[in-house]
């Protein structure tokens, strides 16, 4: 009996220690295959605008005809600029140069990488910053909100944070630029870009941050008060509640870690909103960022700008989407 009981810690790490290799080898292929279906998800969202261009009025050749050009001359640009050929072979050719960084020519006959070398590295900017007081702010507020559940503060909390969201990203800058800009006169009302083209000064990113983190606060602070809240009702919690542990204690090392999946997915899920509110706060601001150039990349039905920007913005939300996989997959692979 004696024997049994010494040797079962033994076995148990034996046995740990002999399915510890299978359990990476699942991890590695479920991370692959979640990569792959981003990847998936990219090329399907890159031929459904190729499409979309095609399908608006008018092409590239029309849009940057001059005044009295013939039809002659137009067939000509449509022929150099290859709007001639079908549609899925130019989106062939634009898949196949990927690989190597070509995004293609632009309809003015630039580089897209050169036209987006420096719009892209100002986006960025606006929307890590944007999205790192995102985290912070959802993550105080969703734990101060659970930490007093139904009380005054969890449902002022709860109310701000719903009507936050629902507010458009345009509407909140009209009014950030009304508030401090034209009535208080602290910050300016558009983007003075230097001779680097970026912001002269860092104050002009203020209200394009506040613009896209007040919405998306609202949508995070729900998504982390919901995750804590069904953590509450799990019967460890419970159980430390009965045990009379600190409220901020059950908080911090019961509840939050094990809403870290949840809350990891949510706040991942919501950059593609982030990006989208993005392009609006930018046209709003005069920001130097892609915005301005997806604008006028639309207007000119230039196809191979307009794919570069999504590709740029959609490789971006599919690294954080698929870093938000990773962390559910570290957690719960723990907890297994």
């Amino acid at each position: 009996m004696s024997s049994t009981a010494k040797t079962g810690p033994v076995a148990a790490s034996v046995v740990g220690a002999a399915t510890a290799p299978r359990r990476a080898a699942h991890l590695a292929l479920r991370i692959a295959g979640t990569a792959a279906r981003r990847i998936l998800m990219l090329i399907v969202l890159l031929a459904v605008v190729f499409a979309a261009v095609e399908l608006l009025p008018g092409d590239a050749a029309s849009a940057s005809a001059e005044r009295g050009e013939s039809a002659a001359d137009l067939a000509a640009r449509r022929h150099l600029l290859g709007l001639d050929r079908p549609l899925w072979e130019r989106f062939a050719d634009w898949m196949t140069a990927l690989p190597t960084g070509d995004l293609g020519t632009s309809a003015r006959g630039q580089k897209v990488t050169e036209l987006l070398a420096d719009p892209l590295p100002n986006t960025l900017v606006l929307a890590v910053t944007a999205f790192a007081i995102t985290v912070v702010l959802s993550l105080l507020l969703g734990c101060w909100a659970a930490a007093r559940p139904g009380r005054l503060t969890d449902r002022i909390i709860g109310h701000t944070s719903t009507a936050a969201f629902a507010v458009p990203e345009f509407v909140m800058s009209a009014v950030l630029l009304l508030v401090l800009s034209l009535w208080t006169g602290w910050l300016p009302a558009v983007t003075v870009t230097g001779g680097d083209g970026k912001p002269a000064t860092w104050t002009m990113l203020i209200m394009p941050v506040l613009a896209l983190v007040i919405p998306q606060t609202g949508w995070n602070t729900r998504v982390v008060r919901g995750a804590l809240a069904d953590q509450a009702a799990t019967p460890h919690v419970e159980a430390a509640h009965l045990d009379g542990v600190p409220v901020h204690r059950i908080l911090l090392r019961h509840q939050l870690p094990g809403a870290v999946p949840a809350i990891a997915t949510g706040m991942a899920t919501s950059t593609g909103l982030l990006f989208g509110g993005t392009v609006v706060v930018e046209t709003v601001f005069n920001y130097p960022g892609i915005g301005s150039v997806l604008a006028g990349a639309v207007a000119a039905r230039d196809t191979p700008l307009i794919a570069g920007v999504v590709i740029c913005a959609g490789a971006v939300v599919s690294l954080v989407l698929l870093a938000a996989d990773l962390i559910r997959y570290a957690v719960l692979g723990a907890r297994a």
